[in-house]
Parts: C-alpha cells; sequence; structure tokens
C-alpha cells in the first residue's frame, strides 16, 4: 500500500465485536484475564496484550502501530505531550557523568530540560553550532551519550546537515535523536537520514485542530539497549503515557495529515513569497524561500515543502506588539501548525524565563514574529497580516 492508504487503512489486532471501521476508545484502566497464565504473559509482555492503560491500552497501541506503518520504525510509544517524549528519551539514553551534545538554538523548555532538569541528575551538555561538523567532532567525546537537534530550530529556522552529524554518531557509537516536528515525518526517510530516534509532538501536525496533547518516540531499534529501558522501565515509571481518547482524535488526524499539510505547505511558500514585499517587514525567514540560507540542505533532506512555519522581523519590540493587538483573524496564541493561524512574540513568551543574555546567545530576537500558517485562504491571511502592519 501507498502511504497514504497506510495511514487510512491498518488492522485491529483483534476484530471489532459490532464491527467498528473506526478503533474504539478503549476508556478503560484495567482488563480481565481469563485464567493466571494469560495474566503472567501480558505483564511478562510476551503476548502483546494489554494489562494496565498506564502502560498500554488498545486505542493507543493502533494509534502507534499506525505510525509505525508509516515510517518503518521498529516500534513507536505514544505520550502525553511532546515534551514527555523527550524527557523520556533522556532518562532512558543518559545517566551521572555522561553528557549530551546539542545546539543552543531549539524550543525554550528543550533547551530548559538538557541545560537545568538533568544537570542536576548529574548529566552535562555540550552547547555547539551544530552546523559546524569540526566543532562537533571536537565536543563528542567517551561520555557522550546523544547527539541531540530539531530537524528545522524553533523560532530560529536553522537546519543541520543529518548525513554529516549521523557519521559521527555511527563512529562513537551513539545515537543520534532529532524532534522532527517542524516537517512530518511522512514527508522523509529519517532513518535514511542517520536518525536513530524521531521525537515528534503530535499536538502539531497530527493533533491538526489543536484537539489533545500528545509525543511520540519513532525508535528504529538501532539501540536495543535504549530501547528496552524506554519501553520496560520509563514507560511504567514515569506515567507519561498517551490517553486513549487523544490517541484516538490522532489517528483520525493522521488519516487527513497529507490533505492538510499540501495546504498549510503550499500556503506558507505563497505568504512567505508575497511577505517580501512588504517594506515593513525587515526579514522574512522561511525554509522554503529559495533565498533562504538552509534551503538546498532542507529539500535534499525533508523534500520540496518546506513547512508550515514562517518568521517575520519588525522595527522594534513594541512593533511586534502593535502588530499582535492589529490582528483580526491570526489567532494570538501558542502551538504550531493548528488548523487555525497563529501568531506569538517568542522573545516574551516562550523564553520569558531566560535572561536578555540567554536569549542573545539563542538568537532568538525581540523584533521577531513566529506565524503558524493554518488552511485558510492565503489571501486572507495576508490581508490580515499588512492590515495589522498598518
Amino acid at each position: 500500500m501507498k502511504q497514504q492508504t497506510k495511514a487510512i487503512h491498518s488492522a485491529f489486532r483483534h476484530p471489532d465485536a459490532y464491527g467498528s471501521i473506526a478503533m474504539p476508545v478503549y476508556h478503560t484502566a484495567a482488563y480481565q484475564f481469563p485464567d493466571a497464565a494469560s495474566m503472567v504473559e501480558s505483564f511478562s509482555g510476551r503476548s502483546g496484550e494489554p494489562d494496565y492503560s498506564r502502560v498500554t491500552n488498545p486505542t493507543v497501541t493502533y494509534f502507534e502501530e499506525r505510525v509505525a506503518a508509516l515510517t518503518g520504525a521498529e516500534s513507536v510509544v505514544a505520550y502525553t505531550s511532546g515534551m514527555a517524549a523527550i524527557s523520556n528519551f533522556f532518562f532512558a539514553v543518559s545517566s551521572k557523568g555522561r553528557n549530551i551534545v546539542t545546539s543552543p538554538h531549539m524550543f525554550g523548555n528543550t533547551f530548559d530540560l538538557i541545560s537545568r532538569t538533568l544537570e542536576r541528575f548529574g548529566v552535562g551538555v555540550k552547547v555547539v553550532d551544530l552546523t559546524d561538523i569540526d566543532a562537533v567532532e571536537k565536543a563528542v567525546d567517551e561520555h557522550t551519550c546523544c547527539i541531540f537537534l530539531e530537524i528545522v530550530t524553533n523560532p530560529q529556522l536553522e537546519v543541520a546537515d543529518l548525513r554529516a552529524l549521523g557519521k559521527i554518531t555511527r563512529r562513537w557509537g551513539i545515537p543520534l535523536a532529532a524532534d522532527t516536528t517542524f516537517i512530518p515525518f511522512t514527508e522523509f526517510d529519517a532513518e535514511a537520514l542517520g536518525v536513530d530516534f524521531q521525537l515528534v509532538s503530535s499536538t502539531k501536525y497530527l493533533s491538526g485542530g489543536a484537539t489533545c496533547l500528545g509525543g511520540l518516540n519513532i525508535d528504529y531499534g538501532h539501540f536495543p539497549d535504549v530501547t528496552k529501558s524506554l519501553k520496560t522501565e520509563l514507560l511504567f515509571n514515569l506515567g507519561a503515557y498517551m490517553t486513549p481518547h487523544a490517541a484516538y482524535m490522532q489517528t483520525l488526524g493522521l488519516e487527513n495529515l497529507d490533505a492538510r499539510y499540501r495546504l498549510q505547505a503550499a500556503n506558507s511558500l505563497e505568504l512567505a513569497r508575497r511577505l517580501e514585499t512588504v517594506p515593513q517587514i525587515k526579514k522574512v525567514g522561511y525554509i522554503g524561500l529559495e533565498s533562504n540560507p538552509f534551503h538546498q540542505l532542507a529539500q535534499s533532506q525533508f523534500g520540496p515543502s518546506g513547512g508550515a512555519m514562517i518568521t517575520i522581523d519588525l522595527e522594534s519590540e513594541q512593533k511586534c506588539y502593535d502588530f499582535l493587538n492589529s490582528l483580526r483573524l491570526i489567532l494570538r496564541a501558542t502551538n504550531l501548525f493548528d488548523n487555525k493561524s497563529l501568531a506569538i512574540h517568542p522573545y516574551s513568551t516562550i523564553f520569558v524565563n531566560f535572561t536578555p543574555e540567554q536569549k542573545a546567545a539563542m538568537d532568538v530576537l525581540p523584533t521577531t514574529i513566529r506565524l503558524s500558517v493554518g488552511l485558510e485562504d492565503v489571501d486572507d491571511i495576508f490581508e490580515d497580516i499588512v492590515q495589522a502592519l498598518g
């Protein structure tokens, strides 16, 4: 089956008693077993049957298996949020005395998790320019447990060479872990690029209408010890498994993801081209533009589409506030890749707990607006931006 067909048609593990064509939502905490032997097989993980919904649920399992079918992953674990997927991965791969090599360019909470929370547990961090392969080579040592990055950084829109980074991690025998939320995992082959673990906020493209939170760890099976820790230790001990209702909603989102993404990506490219002609805008950031310094690398790794996030830089921080206050169609809200277009000022919101010096080091500027482009008519989105600029 072609990929879009796989997104819609996947068999249930067990036939539904009523012949439902949609996986039912199993809102239950526990499951009855026919005998003691069946309980043993389930709790040991040998039968694959659910034992307790904190660690396995038929609705969530169905969602995980669909994602695995679309990505070719060996296994997928679904979590309550993207941050839960990331934190569970770091707890699985790191330990006291080890270090994570990463970039200063990433989502604020992810950077805070690595540089502050994990540090309390004795895990070090080496912050390096991941676009400088020589610098990365020098940063990795015998204590490094992984290289981690966002495939397109938020909100700096930086793209690193995954193939080059993958050569380094393979030589050291450590994972290359990537937050691939920015481009749907149906658009490119992460494993072929050298990625061992994809970490995804399924709240974004999969949820679509901002209906629910979710996260995914897409595991290509190259590091069995990390996989085992994720599935038999942390899933049980940290309790961050996805809820069945969220899995149901995101399974529906998976079915129409391709159609929604095609329109969002097309809207974004057209909008970015138009925004380059607006005099009040000092800079337009979008990897789909040929003028973007990462355009060619992004296309070679992720295909012809450039995602659905654009940044614009205005004259001052106050101009950013004036712009946000004047929007009529675009919503002032966080989140990305909703069906509705959204706008936010990252400097004063997502990165509010960082000092001005820290934000400067992370290239988070007070003049930047982040736009998540939705499914509205592109003319209406553009007209709202122009009128908001005055």
